[in-house]
């Protein structure tokens, strides 16, 4: 099967392309390579690639073209909560999603979209325009009887995640012996390879116009740091507590992904010390992008890439 991946050079994306090209399909990469986005990530992997993006109609419905389907991990990651920055998110996640599913629609092809159990909760201008796209998503099933489903996952982690983000930035940080904030609540964690077999299951054998939540194992991210803590070595005093409160996020109810056959295959102990020795034998991977100075402030960047 041909399959369009749309942010398959970040973090799950790059990791369920690896699944897929496995299996044997025939996979076309639609990314930005801004974000968290990076081809290093697909490094021998074989795939046609297609720099653009989901807004950008003429690009996407080109790379979608021939194939059987669309998995949509396209978001936007490193956007400020601020009011302009906010139409990233929206541009991205809702059009860039309305982009995909007309083309889906039209071409009579299957889509998923890979979105996040912090929809149910939208706290957040990113979480917010999630949502946006879901309810898209549910409503070309309804109204077009659109072959279309949703994942809705936990916090994953695992090997090739930017070291800004959750997991990675504790272990590099452990690795390196400098300090670090962590968040409280508690949440569902699950290994990047056991998120993608799932995804993977929906893909193949979802229901059209169904939402399928992914769960993973309960923790809090104190409890993930001391692990990891424990795991590298490292004085746990590095990892200090944030003075903000935040809420635990509900558990996920994940019997409808269960009723495909999925299992997750780690614990998060198992997973967590397979992550850390991936990063500690992989420095020439992951300094760089650690030490690179980032992306532009938010709302230049959103005018840059909007500028009439």
């Amino acid at each position: 099967m041909r399959v369009l991946v749309t942010g398959g050079c970040g973090f799950l994306g790059s990791a369920f392309v690896r699944r897929l090209v496995a299996s044997g399909d025939e996979v076309v990469v639609l990314d930005r390579l801004t974000d968290f986005g990076s081809l290093a990530s697909l490094e021998g992997v074989p795939h046609e690639f297609v720099q653009g993006d989901v807004a950008d109609a003429v690009t996407a419905t080109g790379a979608a073209d021939g194939c059987a389907a669309i998995v949509n991990f396209a978001a936007e990651t490193r956007l400020d909560s601020s009011s302009l920055a906010s139409g990233g998110f929206i541009v991205t996640d809702v059009f860039g999603t309305h982009v995909l599913l007309e083309f889906a629609r039209v071409s009579g092809i299957r889509f998923l979209q890979v979105s996040t159990d912090a929809v149910y909760e939208p706290s957040s201008p990113g979480a917010a325009s999630k949502l946006g796209a879901d309810l898209q998503v549910l409503a070309y099933a309804r109204t077009h009887g659109a072959n279309v489903s949703i994942t809705r996952g936990v916090t994953s982690y695992g090997p090739f995640q930017h070291p800004r983000q959750p997991v990675a930035r504790l272990v590099t940080s452990a690795l390196d012996g400098e300090p670090v904030t962590v968040g409280g609540g508690t949440r569902g964690w699950l290994h990047a390879d056991d998120h993608c077999a799932a995804i993977e299951s929906v893909l193949r054998q979802g229901e059209a116009g169904a939402v399928y939540d992914l769960g993973g194992e309960e923790r809090s991210e104190g409890l993930v740091a001391a692990r990891i803590a424990e795991l590298t070595g490292s004085d746990p005093e590095l990892f200090s507590q944030s003075d903000s409160e935040r809420s635990d996020r509900p558990p996920v109810e994940d019997g409808s992904i269960r009723a495909l056959g999925w299992e997750p295959r780690r614990t998060l102990d198992e997973g967590l010390a397979e992550t850390v020795e991936w990063y500690r034998s992989h420095r020439d991977w992951w300094e760089p992008a650690r030490s690179s100075a980032g992306t532009a402030p938010a709302a230049e960047q959103y005018a840059r890439r909007f500028r009439a």
